[in-house]
């Protein structure tokens, strides 16, 4: 006689049954008093599933998680045949494993939305579009996803100096192929991708920014034949991009990152030192040499210097600083950038005008030091004869000075002894001829 002890099939039985202290069929992978009460059978965790052995409902259950999962795919002009293979070709088969996780990209992503979104704007409104609408249109197109990743690395590139070079090439890398999917696809803008080109588009001018600034160069064109840091037509150029969807761009999901320029100009009056600054500035160029198409050129840059002045001074809260400093970039005439390229000394003693306004972006990481480098090249390429042109924007951006209201210096730094009053905030290193300074003194008009 046998003993039960010793019976096969009761040394061999479901845990779950002896529990239970009931008879088990061993039916694998799973026994029918397991399969009835809809628990676990250890039977299932020591028999592997093959496809000859799967039952159909198994492979309803694996159909039916595959379909659950969110859309990875995106749009197909935006992503390689590769990837598609790979995303559908996760739930094939049995024992299908997923590939490894793309760890830095995942922390770049992180970063994105955790932090940098709120460096690219000073309005609330644009945070949450950076933070949550921006990469979802992202998902739906790669090139913008990349444009992302860049700008996030090259973030982190400024924020951990001990791993600079590293992220400063993941975000060079990253830029690339953002830059070669959106060059073949540029030509084909509609309704459907008008919001990832206006997000990548401000992304490119962010990347062109945070560009190294160590060339002797007014960061607008060829300097000696060297390469420089063109920010000049990057913002012409990515404005014309915007403007060629507007129709569409206005109605999307990322309008709020934008604001119509054209409207009413606010009724207000500039402070009395800026205004007679920019009074100084249209008697220079009424004198100036290159005849009528010149003192033109000239006049239209002032004119558009002197709306976003006033735009800036009287900036409304819905209005973003870095769009208003942005003005205008895209409003001087090509005249005038002819003869900033052909550096002609009342071309740049106004772009130094204007970098005042640009130095109201130094708190952005991707700006600061621009309106200081730029300075410091123009400084470079007038005579001595003209730099007593530019001493109060040389002076009002070296005191780290930035809003302009009734004429006085607002937000001083510590440690700076200089005057309240932009009629007498002087920069000493500065050296500017006694009989100007004698000759503005017995006119009692304040210096430039």
């Amino acid at each position: 006689m046998v003993s039960r002890k010793s019976h096969p099939k009761s040394r061999n039985g479901c845990a779950n049954c002896k529990k239970r202290r009931i008879k088990c069929d061993e039916v694998r992978p799973r026994c029918s008093n397991c399969e009835k009460h809809s628990i676990s059978c250890d039977f299932s965790s020591h028999t592997p599933k093959s496809a000859s052995t799967s039952s159909p409902q198994d492979h309803r259950h694996r159909n039916s998680d595959a379909k659950s999962l969110p859309s990875m795919q995106g749009s197909s002009t935006d992503h390689s045949p590769t990837l598609l293979q790979s995303q559908q070709s996760l739930f094939d088969g049995p024992g299908s494993q997923l590939p490894p996780l793309q760890m830095p990209e995942l922390e770049l992503l992180h970063h994105f939305i955790t932090e940098t979104c709120y460096t690219l704007s000073d309005r609330p409104e644009s945070h949450e579009l950076w933070r949550i609408t921006v990469p979802q249109v992202a998902f739906q197109h790669d090139f913008l996803m990349r444009g992302i990743l860049a700008i996030s690395a090259l973030h982190l590139s400024c924020l951990r100096p001990d791993k600079q070079a590293y992220w400063g090439h993941v975000a060079a890398k990253q830029q690339d192929a953002a830059l070669s999917c959106f060059r073949k696809i540029m030509t084909n803008m509609d309704e459907s991708n008008c919001d990832a080109f206006l997000a990548l588009s401000s992304l490119i001018v962010v990347y062109g920014f945070e560009s190294p600034k160590s060339s002797d160069s007014l960061g607008m064109f060829n300097y000696k034949g060297q390469d420089s840091d063109e920010w000049l037509p990057l913002i012409r150029g990515v404005n014309s991009i915007i403007m060629s969807v507007w129709p569409w761009i206005k109605n999307g999901r990322l309008n709020g990152l934008l604001h119509d320029h054209v409207q009413e100009l606010p009724r207000t009056e500039l402070p009395d030192v800026l205004s007679e600054q920019l009074s100084h500035l249209e008697t220079m160029c009424d004198s100036a040499s290159g005849g009528l198409e010149a003192v033109n050129a000239y006049k239209d840059a002032l004119t558009s210097l002197r709306v976003s002045f006033v735009r800036m001074n009287n900036r409304p809260p819905y209005e973003c600083e870095v769009s208003i400093a942005f003005l205008w970039p895209v409003m001087i005439p090509q005249d005038y950038i002819t003869m900033l390229n052909e550096k002609r000394p009342e071309a740049l003693i106004i772009l130094a005008h204007y970098c005042v306004i640009l130095h109201h972006l130094d708190d952005y990481w991707w700006m600061r030091g621009w309106a200081m480098h730029i300075i410091e090249n123009i400084h470079r390429e007038l005579d001595k004869d003209w730099l007593y042109f530019i001493q109060w924007p040389t002076n009002v951006i070296s005191v780290d000075q930035k809003i302009l209201t009734n004429g006085t210096l607002q937000n001083p730094i510590s440690g700076n002894s200089v005057s309240n009053d932009f009629n007498t905030a002087i920069d000493s290193s500065l050296s500017i001829p006694n009989e100007q300074l004698k000759a503005e003194k017995d006119r009692s008009r304040p210096p430039i």
